[in-house]
């Protein structure tokens, strides 16, 4: 096979969800070489994961072509780990990979655990691995299959900063092709060769050459370019319509002349660029504070953690007060998504929670979330504290801060997009009022436009709130006042 020879090309691909008829792309085209690294590109429900399972064949275009190299394999490493493989083994895990039974199945696993850079019992189950493990392992069950198109689905979310480290040099390494989904800029501009920037409004794919920063300057200089043409077209269309108007007006002869002159500014009207709308970021907000809240709110004298894979006692001195912040750091696997999860049930030994608290969770597998029901009835329900002549009403203006519209409110959660579920989640959490918020990696899926505002969000908050994240950039923008490091 030639080095440059295309493996992977749209050419004029429509396609769209005919039961909610949500277009994702009309006429897209775009083609990618063999051994070339691509990021895919656009705003959260864009329709970026579905490019990926048109690409594997798990979904179907209704118009166009998609040619792919018959002789390349393909492997998908997803955002989020499949129920059906929670209960699995780990040995199991890896098998369920493959069409044929692999007799070295034991070395394969081996192999693609130490490109990951993880170590692991074979027998554990999937369920047992923190969600930054079970990253990193479903980026190895893409790796173990050797494929010749990789396909990775946002693939930082959850890692710690040893593992992006690991997966940067990895990539940098990696001689096939691979199109990645993510919303890390420092991270993609290391070893990008290009961008596939998907349109949310025209829903056509633009691609561009080039490392990622320099790719993004020249998307932002085009939409400038292309809006001063508009105004400058906007200017003249309205001038020829004012002239229009007046010749129309005084009769005879004129009145033709008034004719052409409104077809000259049909005609500049459709001359007007089809501009790129920048991507739209959400509302400022506040997350307001539960009513009469006083007092100790969480007091934490000993807990557990995972080291080697057994579990360890750790005793501790934390305690939370009404707008005290606490940062909960360690690795990958040592237990803060199990600590979170206990904080929430408030039920665990060595850990006291005021009992009138309300806690607003937000876990980074959204599983707080009940998929089958739809935005509004998840949001509705979120409302304990109101008062007001339509609470349905107060909670669509709150939403659409969110971008949570009429496109996508009446719209189960499990469709939803994971950034457009992330949305939701923060939008629940400022219908509920909580008392102590619990946030476990809350900038995974989010598209890097609203990370900021939703910093501003959590450093303004006036309860007490745990944190976990592994984006030091995040981090520095909120308010922290204590520190727990499990690892230590």
């Amino acid at each position: 096979m030639a080095k440059q020879e295309t493996v992977i090309k749209f050419d004029k691909v429509d396609f769209e969800f005919r039961d909610s008829e949500k277009i994702i792309l009309k006429e897209a085209s775009f083609s990618i070489r063999k051994g070339m690294k691509f990021t895919l590109m656009g705003q959260n429900g864009a329709g970026k994961s579905t490019i990926f399972k048109l690409i594997t064949g798990e979904l179907e275009q209704q118009d166009g072509k998609i040619n792919i190299d018959s002789n390349a394999s393909i492997a998908i490493a997803k955002q989020v780990m499949s129920p059906e493989y929670k209960e699995l083994t780990l040995r199991e895990f890896f098998e369920a990979q493959f069409d044929e039974k692999i007799y070295d199945i034991d070395r394969r696993i081996a192999q693609s655990l130490e490109a990951v850079d993880f170590d692991a019992p074979y027998d554990k189950k999937i369920n047992d691995f923190s969600g930054g493990q079970q990253a990193r392992l479903l980026l190895a069950s893409a790796l173990i299959q050797d494929p010749d198109i990789l396909l990775l689905d946002e693939p930082t979310n959850n890692l710690d900063a040893d593992g992006i480290g690991h997966l940067i040099g990895f990539l940098m390494m990696y001689e096939k092709t691979v199109i990645v989904i993510s919303h890390d800029a420092d991270f993609l501009n290391l070893f990008t060769d290009g961008v596939l920037y998907l349109d949310v409004y025209t829903h056509t794919v633009t691609q561009y050459l080039g490392d990622y920063f320099t790719v993004v300057d020249e998307i932002e200089a085009q939409r400038k370019r292309e809006n001063l043409k508009n105004v400058r077209l906007q200017k003249e269309i309205q001038k020829k319509k004012d002239q229009a108007n007046v010749f129309a007006h005084k009769g005879g002869k004129l009145r033709l002349v008034a004719k052409k002159m409104r077809e000259a500014a049909s005609e500049a009207e459709e001359n007007m660029v089809d501009t790129r709308k920048e991507d739209k970021t959400i509302k400022d907000f506040e997350i307001p504070l539960q009513e009469g809240t006083s007092g100790e709110f969480i007091n934490i004298t000993h807990l557990s953690i995972m080291k080697n894979h057994e579990v360890i006692d750790k005793k501790v001195a934390v305690d939370l007060r009404k707008n005290e912040h606490l940062l909960l750091k360690g690795p990958n696997g040592i237990g803060k998504t199990t600590l979170l999860e206990t904080l929430a049930t408030k039920k665990v030994d060595g850990i006291t929670i005021n009992p009138d608290i309300k806690i607003g969770y937000y876990r980074q597998d959204f599983s707080t979330l009940d998929f089958e029901k739809t935005v509004r009835e998840t949001l509705l329900d979120a409302i304990e504290d109101f008062e007001g002549r339509s609470m349905e009403e107060y909670m669509r203006k709150v939403a659409s801060g969110f971008l949570i519209q009429n496109d996508i409110i009446n719209s189960k959660v499990g469709d939803l997009s994971e950034g457009q579920k992330g949305l939701v989640a923060f939008c629940q959490l400022v219908l509920m009022k909580p008392g102590l918020l619990i946030l476990d990696e809350p900038t995974n899926h989010i598209n890097f436009r609203h990370i900021p505002v939703i910093a501003k969000a959590l450093d303004s908050y006036k309860g007490a709130m745990i944190l976990v994240s592994h984006v030091d950039e995040f981090v520095n923008q909120v308010r922290i006042d204590k520190y727990l490091d499990l690892g230590k």
